[in-house]
C-alpha cells in the first residue's frame, strides 16, 4: 500500500490547496519562455524609419525643416546674384587664363561669365553647409525608403536635382579652384515645391482633418507657376550675363511680359542659349499649366457637386441647422425652406443640407436664387461618416432634421437607413437636438432617444380614421400645422377667371366666391402658447375654470383656448374641463391668427360694440374681418339652468320659455368656478341612455356584449395604450374573413351580416402595423356603442397572424382579400351601403420613373369608384399633393378650371398651400402624408405641436386630457343662431370647446357649365311637344337652383326619363319625314340622350354584377351624388358667424374618466381595467 502511495506523483502547484492559500509560488519555477513581439521594429533602420517617415508629427517636422533648407538655398542664390558683378572674371587667374584680354568676333559668346561667378567666402560656406545637410537627408531618406530596387531611388527627379545642387558644392571643399563655379542652385525651388506637398499631406494627417483636394490642387498650381517663373528669371538672368547683362528685375519683367503673351519687345534675349531657354520654358508652361488647370477645373466642378465645407468660424458665429436626407427632391426642399423660414426669428439661420446623392438640376437652379443661395448650403456626403458630419459642423448645429425617403419601394430598408443616420448623429454630436421622421411604427422604438419623432404611418392612419367620423380632420390638422397669414383668394381675379358676378340671393347667402374669403381667412389660424401670468388674453382668468377662461377669451379677443400645461408637468391637457382651475404658472395653448406678442390691443366705444353686434346678425355678407383685436358683440344671457344632458337626442335642446313668446331663447352663463352640483349634472359618465346601459334585444339574441379596456395585444413596440371597446373573447381568425363562411357563421358578404350602421371600408395593399392605428380611434371608449361602424379591410395581400392577433379583440372588424380595381370584390365587401371608403396609397406604386406618376393607378381607380358609386364618400391618400387636382376630375367643369388657374397664381406668389382652394382638399376628401412634413419642421419653434397633434388624433391618451369629436347642427339647433352662442351653450353645459366648423354648401354653376348641363338635361323637341317638356324644364331649373340639391343629372328625375322615352318613340316613327336641318337636330338630340343615359348604363352594370354574385341590388343608390356641393373648414371663426343647417362643429370634449370619483363602483364588469359604463357621443345640452 505504501508502494502504491509512493508511486502517485504529487499535484502540480496550481492544484494544491496550500498554494491556493499562500499564493502560487511554484509558477516561478515553471518552464515558461518570455516572448517579445515586434522585434523587427527595434532595429536601427526601423527606428529611423519610425522617426522620419511613419510618425506623423516627427515626419512633419522633418519635412518642414527640409522645406526651409530649400527656401534658404534659393534665398542665398538671390543674394549671390545681387552681390555678383558680371564684368569681373573670377576663376580665370587660378586657371592661368587672361579673361580680360580675350577678343571675340561678332556672333561668338563669352562663356566665362556663364561658367564662373563671384561667390564670397562666407556665402560659399553657408551654401556648402546647406548642401551637406540636404544631401545627407536625401541619402538617409532614400536608404529608409529602399525596397530592393536601387535604380528606382536613383532615377527619381527629386534625387537627381539634389545631386546636381549639392554634390558640386561638396567637390569645392576638396578642390578650391572650383569654388566660383556656377551651380544652378535656383533649381532647389522645385525641391521646395515637392517638400511643400509632402508637408501639407503630413499636416492633414497629424491634425486628423479631411484633406481638401481642392486646396492641394490650388497649392500645386500656384507653386508650379511660381517655380516656372523663378526658374525662367534666374536662368535668363544668368545666361544674359554674356549678353545684355540683365538684372533680376529686368528678368522678372521679361518673364511676366512673355508669359502673359503681351510681348512689348523692349527687353529681349541676345544670345542663343537664353533664347533656347525661353523656348523650353514656354513649351514646358504650355504642357504643364493646362494639365494643372484642367485638374483644378475638374476639382472645382466636383466641389460644386459635393458642396465643400461649412467653416468652423461660421459655425461658431452663426446659427445653422442640418437637414439629412437620402435623396433631395425639389418639393421636399421647398416645403422645408418655406415652412422653416416662415418664422421671423429663424431668418438669420443657415440650412446645411447633407445628402449622399448629387444635386439635381432643379435643386441647383433653386439654390441659385439669391433668397436661398445666401442661406442654404448643399454638402454631398453621408451622415454615417464622421468626416462629412465634421464638414457640416454637426456638433455646433442648433438642430438636425433626419427625413426618410418615402418613395422607396422597401420602406423598411428606408427606415433602417434613417435609424443608422440618427445613431451616427447622436454618437458624433450627443448634444445636438434630433428631429426624426420614421415611416413604420414598429421601428419607432429604435429612435426613442430623439427629441422629436414623427411616425408617418401612425399619423396617416389615425387621421384617415378620424376623417370617417369627423369630416375633413386631415384638412383641419394640415391647416393648423402650416404657417400661413390667412390666404384669401383674390376675388376679382377669380371672378374674371370664372366669368361670373357676385350676387346675393334674397336669403343673403354667400356667393360661390365668398366661401373662399372665409375659408382662406380662417386658414391662417395656428396653435400658439403663452404663460398665463404674462398674457393679456388669459391673465384675468387666474383662479377661474378652464371653460370660463376659454369662452370669455373667445368672446373678448376671438382666441380659442384649447389646452394647458402645468409648470411641474410635461403633459399637455386638451380641454381639462370645468373642474380645472387656471393657475398663474400654467402654459396656455390657444388657436389664433397670430400670437399675442405680435398683437396690438385697441379699445373701442361701447356704442360701437353694440352697433357691430346688431350688424353681425344681418347675414354672412357683413361678417367683420377676423383679427386679434376684433370686438365681439355680447349675447343675451338669462341666469337659468339649461339641463346638461337630456334623452331627447343629439341636439342642442331648446329651453322652455315660460314668459314672453317672442323672446329669444336664452343660454345659461358659464360659471367662473363650477360647483359640485353642476358638475354632477354634467358628468359625462353618470347620465347613461337606456340603450347604453341595457343591451338591446338584438344584442342579447346575438350574444354580443362589449367590454371596455386596453387591448391585450399590440402589433408593435411603442404604441400608446388606448382605452377601447373590446370583446370579452377574441374572435377566431376564420370569423374575421368577411367573404368566406366558416363553422361559426355562414356569411359570405357584408349584406348577410345585417349591420345596423354603415360600413367603413379601408382599401390597402398590406395589413401593416400602422393599420392598427386606424382601428383604435374608431373603437375608443368614448365612442358610443350604438354608433360604432363596422370596419372592413380590403387588402391586396393576406394579413399576417400577428396582425390578426391584434385586431381579433375589437368588435365588428373584418378583412377581405381583394382590390379596388375589381368590381366583384367591391360589391362583396359592401361598398353599396358603406358610409366611407378610405383608399390608402400603395407602397409598391410610390416610386415611379416620373415622380408624379406614382399616383396614377390610385387616381384612376378612385375616379372609377366615383363614377360607379356616386353617393359614396371616398377619402384618398396620394403621394404627391399636386395630384389632388385630378381627384373627381371633370374636364368641362369651368369652376374647377378657374380654381386651377387660381392655384397657379398662388404658387407663383410663393404660397405654402397653393392647393388649399382645391375642392377635394377643402372638403377633406384627399390627403397626402407629405403635408405633415411641416409638423416636424414646426416643432423646432413649437416643441408642443407633435404632442397636441397626437392628442387630437387619439394616438396618445393623457389622463384628464380631452379628445376630438364632432356634432351636427340640425333644424332643432338653429335657435342658437351664432357661433358665440354655441360656444357659450357648450361651455355652460357639457364643457365642450368648439374649435371650428365644417360647412357644406351648394355649388353654383357658372354660365358655361349651366349651359352644358342644360344641353344634357333639357330636351328640345318640336313645337307641338313644347308643352310636354315645359314642366320638365321648370323642374330641372328648380332642382339645379335648390340649395340642398345634390345632382343635376336628368336620370334623377323619373318625369324626365319618361318624357325622353316618349320623345324617342315618337322620333323613331317620324324619321322619314324630317328634312336636313331636322335630321341634324335629331342627331344632336340623340347625342344628348346618349350622354344622359351614361349613368344609367353604369347603374345597370353594377346591378347586373350584383345579381351575378347573388347579391340583392335593392340597396344600390344609383343617383345620390354630391357633385354640386362644396365643403370647407372654418377654423376658429369669428363669434358672430351664423350657424347654418348641417354644419358640423369640431369639439374638444373633456375626458369622461376625469369626472368619475375614485370610489365610484363600476356598474358592470369589464375587461382589462374597464371603467363603468359607456359614454354618450351625442351633445345634449
Amino acid at each position: 500500500m505504501a508502494d502504491l502511495d509512493s508511486e502517485v506523483p504529487p499535484l502540480p502547484p496550481r492544484y494544491r490547496f496550500r498554494d491556493l492559500l499562500l499564493g502560487d509560488q511554484g509558477w516561478q519555477s515553471d518552464d515558461r519562455v518570455q516572448v517579445e513581439f515586434y522585434m523587427n521594429e527595434n532595429t536601427f533602420k526601423e527606428r529611423l524609419k519610425l522617426f522620419f517617415i511613419k510618425n506623423q508629427r516627427s515626419s512633419l517636422r522633418i519635412r518642414l525643416f527640409n522645406f526651409s533648407l530649400k527656401l534658404l538655398s534659393c534665398f542665398l542664390y538671390i543674394i549671390r546674384v545681387l552681390l555678383d558683378d558680371p564684368t569681373q572674371g573670377f576663376g580665370c587667374k587660378e586657371l592661368n587664363r587672361s579673361c580680360s584680354n580675350q577678343n571675340y568676333t561678332p556672333g561668338t559668346i563669352d562663356w566665362s561669365p556663364i561658367i564662373w561667378v563671384n561667390r564670397s567666402l562666407p556665402l560659399w560656406g553657408l551654401q556648402v553647409s546647406v548642401a551637406l545637410i540636404s544631401l545627407f537627408e536625401t541619402l538617409l531618406l532614400s536608404y529608409l525608403s529602399y525596397k530592393g530596387n536601387i535604380w528606382e531611388q536613383i532615377l527619381r527627379i527629386p534625387f537627381l536635382l539634389e545631386i546636381i545642387n549639392a554634390v558640386p558644392f561638396i567637390i569645392t571643399i576638396f578642390w578650391p579652384v572650383l569654388r566660383n563655379l556656377f551651380i544652378p542652385v535656383f533649381l532647389n525651388c522645385w525641391l521646395a515645391k515637392h517638400a511643400l506637398e509632402n508637408m501639407i499631406n503630413d499636416l492633414h494627417r497629424a491634425i486628423q482633418r479631411t484633406q481638401s483636394a481642392m486646396f492641394n490642387q490650388v497649392l500645386i498650381l500656384i507653386s508650379t507657376l511660381l517655380c516656372l517663373i523663378f526658374t525662367c528669371i534666374c536662368g535668363i538672368q544668368h545666361l544674359e550675363r554674356a549678353g545684355n547683362r540683365l538684372t533680376l528685375f529686368d528678368s522678372l519683367y521679361f518673364c511676366i511680359v512673355t508669359f502673359s503673351t503681351v510681348g512689348f519687345g523692349d527687353v529681349t534675349p541676345k544670345i542663343w542659349p537664353s533664347k533656347l531657354l525661353v523656348v523650353i520654358m514656354i513649351c514646358v508652361a504650355l504642357v504643364v499649366l493646362p494639365i494643372q488647370f484642367e485638374q483644378l477645373a475638374y476639382l472645382w466642378m466636383e466641389r460644386q457637386k459635393s458642396g465643400g465645407n461649412y467653416s468652423r468660424h461660421r459655425a461658431q458665429t452663426e446659427k445653422h441647422v442640418v437637414l439629412c436626407v437620402s435623396s433631395l427632391k425639389i418639393d421636399l426642399l421647398m416645403d422645408f425652406l418655406n415652412e422653416f423660414y416662415a418664422h421671423p426669428r429663424l431668418q438669420d439661420y443657415y440650412v446645411v443640407i447633407l445628402c449622399p446623392t448629387e444635386m439635381d438640376a432643379q435643386v441647383r437652379r433653386v439654390l441659385q436664387i439669391p433668397m436661398w443661395s445666401q442661406r442654404v448650403i448643399y454638402l454631398q456626403g453621408s451622415a454615417l461618416k464622421d468626416q462629412d458630419l465634421l464638414r457640416a459642423k454637426m456638433d455646433d448645429a442648433e438642430a438636425c432634421f433626419i427625413l426618410s425617403s418615402r418613395c422607396e419601394v422597401d420602406r423598411t430598408a428606408a427606415d433602417h437607413q434613417t435609424i443608422l443616420r440618427a445613431w451616427a448623429v447622436k454618437d458624433f454630436a450627443p448634444n445636438c437636438p434630433l428631429y426624426v421622421q420614421i415611416l413604420k411604427p414598429e421601428n419607432k422604438f429604435h429612435i426613442k432617444f430623439a427629441d422629436h419623432v414623427v411616425c408617418e404611418e401612425e399619423f396617416k392612419y389615425a387621421m384617415l380614421a378620424l376623417n370617417c367620423i369627423c369630416p375633413a380632420t386631415s384638412t383641419l390638422i394640415t391647416l393648423l400645422v402650416h404657417t400661413s397669414r390667412g390666404q384669401t383668394a383674390p376675388w376679382e381675379a377669380f371672378r374674371q377667371l370664372t366669368g361670373t358676378k357676385q350676387t346675393l340671393n334674397r336669403d343673403s347667402q354667400q356667393s360661390s366666391e365668398q366661401w373662399q374669403k372665409m375659408y382662406g381667412r380662417c386658414s391662417g389660424n395656428e396653435v400658439y402658447h403663452i404663460n398665463l401670468e404674462e398674457s393679456t388674453f388669459f391673465a384675468e382668468y387666474e383662479g377661474k375654470s378652464f371653460t370660463y377662461a376659454s369662452f370669455h377669451a373667445h368672446k373678448k379677443f376671438g382666441v380659442c383656448l384649447i389646452g394647458v400645461r402645468k409648470e411641474d408637468n410635461k403633459n399637455i391637457l386638451l380641454n381639462p374641463g370645468p373642474r380645472y382651475i387656471m393657475s398663474s404658472t400654467d402654459i396656455c395653448f390657444y388657436i389664433n391668427i397670430t400670437k399675442e406678442e405680435n398683437s396690438a390691443f385697441k379699445k373701442q366705444e361701447k356704442h360701437r360694440k353694440k352697433h357691430e353686434s346688431k350688424l353681425s346678425y344681418h347675414g354672412a355678407s357683413r361678417l367683420p374681418v377676423h383679427s386679434i383685436i376684433a370686438s365681439m358683440g355680447t349675447v343675451a344671457i338669462d341666469l337659468q339652468d339649461a339641463g346638461c344632458r337630456t334623452s331627447s337626442g343629439p341636439t342642442l335642446a331648446l329651453p322652455s320659455e315660460g314668459g314672453k313668446e317672442g323672446r329669444r331663447p336664452s343660454i345659461a352663463p358659464v360659471l367662473e368656478v363650477a360647483d359640485s352640483s353642476s358638475l354632477q349634472t354634467c358628468d359625462l359618465l353618470s347620465d347613461q341612455s337606456e340603450d347604453e346601459t341595457t343591451p338591446s334585444d338584438d344584442e342579447v339574441s346575438a350574444g354580443i356584449e362589449y367590454a371596455k379596456g386596453y387591448p391585450p395585444y399590440s402589433p408593435y413596440i411603442g404604441s400608446s395604450p388606448t382605452f377601447c371597446h373590446l370583446l370579452h373573447e377574441k374572435v377566431p381568425f376564420c370569423c374575421l374573413r368577411l367573404d368566406k363562411g366558416c363553422q361559426h357563421n355562414y356569411y359570405e358578404d357584408a349584406k348577410a351580416y345585417g349591420f345596423k350602421n354603415k360600413l367603413i371600408i379601408v382599401a390597402a395593399e398590406t395589413a401593416g402595423n400602422g393599420l392598427y392605428n386606424f382601428i383604435v380611434p374608431l373603437r375608443a371608449y368614448y365612442r358610443p356603442k350604438k354608433e360604432l361602424n363596422p370596419i372592413v379591410l380590403l387588402l391586396d395581400n393576406p394579413p399576417d397572424m400577428h396582425f390578426l392577433d391584434a385586431i381579433c379583440w375589437f368588435p365588428m372588424v373584418y378583412y377581405m382579400v381583394g382590390s379596388i380595381d375589381n368590381l366583384d370584390d367591391l360589391l362583396r365587401c359592401g361598398v353599396t351601403f358603406a358610409a366611407n371608403m378610405v383608399v390608402v396609397d400603395k407602397e409598391s406604386t410610390m416610386s415611379a420613373e416620373e415622380d408624379y406618376m406614382a399616383d396614377a393607378k390610385t387616381i384612376v381607380n378612385v375616379q372609377t369608384l366615383f363614377r360607379l358609386f356616386s353617393s359614396l364618400s371616398i377619402i384618398t391618400e396620394l403621394t404627391h399633393p399636386a395630384n389632388m387636382r385630378f381627384m373627381q376630375f371633370r374636364a368641362k367643369d369651368c369652376y374647377s378650371l378657374a380654381l386651377s388657374k387660381l392655384e397657379k397664381k398662388e404658387r407663383e406668389k410663393g404660397s405654402n398651400l397653393a392647393f388649399m382652394f382645391r375642392l377635394p382638399f377643402a372638403a377633406g376628401r384627399v390627403f397626402s402624408i407629405s403635408m405633415l412634413d411641416t409638423l416636424l419642421y414646426q416643432s423646432f419653434v413649437k416643441d408642443y405641436m407633435i404632442s397636441i397633434t397626437r392628442l387630437l388624433l387619439g394616438l396618445d391618451t393623457t389622463p384628464g386630457s380631452g379628445f376630438l369629436c364632432s356634432m351636427k347642427i340640425t333644424e332643432e339647433d338653429l335657435w342658437i343662431r351664432t357661433y358665440a352662442r354655441l360656444y357659450q351653450k357648450l361651455c355652460s353645459s357639457t364643457g365642450d370647446i368648439p374649435i371650428g366648423v365644417y360647412r357644406t354648401e351648394s355649388q353654383k354653376l357658372t354660365t358655361s357649365e349651366s349651359g352644358e348641363m342644360a344641353s344634357q338635361s333639357q330636351i328640345s323637341i318640336s313645337v307641338e311637344e313644347w308643352e310636354d317638356t315645359k314642366d320638365t324644364k321648370e323642374q330641372t331649373s328648380y332642382r339645379s337652383n335648390h340649395r340642398n340639391s345634390t345632382s343635376s343629372d336628368q336620370s334623377d328625375h323619373p318625369l324626365l326619363r319618361r318624357k325622353s322615352m316618349q320623345w324617342a318613340r315618337r322620333l323613331s316613327r317620324r324619321v322619314p319625314r324630317h328634312s336636313g336641318k331636322t335630321a341634324e337636330k335629331i342627331s344632336q338630340q340623340r347625342m344628348n340622350l346618349y350622354r344622359r343615359s351614361e349613368r344609367q348604363e353604369l347603374a345597370e352594370l353594377v346591378k347586373n354584377r350584383m345579381k351575378h354574385l347573388g347579391l340583392s341590388p335593392a340597396g344600390y343608390d344609383e343617383m345620390n351624388d354630391h357633385q354640386n356641393t362644396l365643403s370647407y373648414i372654418l377654423i376658429n371663426p369669428s363669434p358672430d358667424t351664423r350657424l347654418e343647417l348641417n354644419d358640423i362643429v369640431y369639439l374638444i370634449r373633456p375626458d369622461p374618466l376625469a369626472y368619475v370619483p375614485n370610489t365610484a363602483p363600476s356598474q358592470k364588469d369589464s375587461f382589462c381595467n374597464t371603467v363603468g359604463q359607456d359614454t354618450r357621443e351625442e351633445t345634449q345640452l
